[in-house]
């Protein structure tokens, strides 16, 4: 539920229209490429969790596998640009159910959700599949209204000259930031009974699910919209009216409003645990390690994480960090797939084709994306790796 949560609210209200532009009728093609990457890299993070069952996800198994810099790289990454992320989910949140107190209501969420974090990890599971439930009813309701609109034109599915190759790759990348939420269940180890059991259970199942709705609203969108998709601020809604049932509209932007919720309390999940191993290793200031003693929950780093995302939830507008978080999570990915590889058969490695596929996707998806993106994520990887350099001299001098 977690899992779906996350990848469900990021996802299938904001992702789909950038994605057309880039791709045109290549939208489901990009779709498809996106999710075999998700696949790959759901495979290696379950494999590698239930080996390391602890919070931290693929700081862990980096750090593990491939050496103290890499596991800190793919940490930063990941916290930095998760936590712009969230932000920007914030954001989302508020103008969709208040557009004219869009930041009032971004930092209210953060509050709400940073403190139902704190009670537990039940509080928050019980949360989502609340707000899940309601999601996917809405979604599947749009997808039948729209199937059985007088607008819908299945020759609308035809791949035309618009679909380039780059294009695709790039809608991919995009694509992708909505199957990142299977991130959350490695993340939280720690806090799940027998983890190396119900982890890589739970990672492709979320996957699974995911992927089956998002194809289904996927083709209704590119059946009803078609070309009008590129330039949808809110493509859901606007199936509906196409459909003639205007009056649904409104109720649409309130299930976006609380898809977007539900995504919000998955990232302040994953960034805080992140955050809390991050700490243990002394790469962020080691009080955020602190677990409290009655909702064994690292209450110090989720109280970090919320108050970090509520001041630039306030102050500024980052629904254009899409793009960027994209390139962190790719490059977070990657570093997973090569943990992967060093895996023993003994360990349970998986196919070595998976993480393989796994790693060149994110990388050449990663570059596929647009520029300011890579350029962004690019300067944050490298005050990453200066950050870890400031870290490690000293120690360096001392074992000399």
């Amino acid at each position: 539920m977690i899992g779906l949560g996350a990848m469900i609210g990021a996802g299938v209200f904001a992702a789909f229209a950038p994605a057309a532009r880039a791709a045109g009728s290549g939208l489901l093609i990009a779709l498809l490429v996106a999710a075999l990457i998700a696949y790959c890299n759901a495979t290696s993070s379950a494999r590698l969790a239930a080996r390391y069952p602890d919070s931290g996800g693929t700081y862990v198994y980096g750090r593990e596998r491939l050496g103290p810099f890499w596991g800190h790289l793919a940490g930063w990454g990941f916290v930095v640009g998760k936590t712009a992320s969230c932000a920007a989910m914030a954001l989302t949140v508020g103008l969709y159910l208040w557009p004219e107190r869009a930041h009032l209501i971004a930092v209210l969420a953060v509050v709400g959700l940073t403190v139902v974090n704190c009670l537990g990890i039940g509080k928050a599971a019980w949360l989502t599949r609340l707000i899940v439930a309601v999601v996917v009813l809405a979604i599947l309701a749009v997808v039948i209204i729209g199937w059985s609109s007088p607008a819908a034109d299945p020759a609308r599915l035809a791949l035309g000259g618009d679909a380039g190759q780059w294009g695709v790759l790039q809608a991919a990348g995009l694509l992708f930031f909505a199957f990142a939420g299977y991130a959350r269940v490695a993340t939280l180890g720690e806090e799940v009974r027998d983890p190396a059991r119900i982890v890589p259970i739970a990672v492709p199942l979320a996957l699974g699910l995911v992927l089956v709705l998002y194809a289904a609203a996927a083709t209704v969108l590119v059946v009803v919209l078609g070309p009008d998709l590129a330039g949808a601020a809110a493509p859901l809604a606007d199936v509906v009216r196409r459909a003639g049932l205007p009056a649904l509209a409104p109720a649409v932007g309130m299930v976006a409003g609380l898809s977007a919720l539900g995504s919000l309390l998955a990232m302040i999940l994953g960034v805080s645990r992140t955050a809390l191993a991050m700490a243990r290793d002394r790469h962020l200031p080691p009080p955020l390690a602190a677990i409290h003693p009655r909702f064994a929950v690292p209450h110090r780093a989720i109280l970090a994480v919320g108050l970090v995302v509520a001041l630039l939830a306030a102050v500024a507008d980052l629904r254009a960090a899409i793009g960027f978080s994209s390139f962190a999570v790719l490059v977070y990915y990657a570093v997973a797939n090569a943990s992967a590889l060093t895996l023993r058969a003994d360990e349970g490695r998986p196919p070595r084709v998976i993480p393989v596929i796994g790693l060149i996707g994110c990388l050449v998806v990663a570059a596929a994306l647009p520029l300011e993106s890579v350029v962004a994520g690019v300067a944050v990887l490298v005050v990453g790796m200066i950050s870890y350099g400031v870290r490690a001299l000293p120690r360096k001098r001392e074992e000399s």
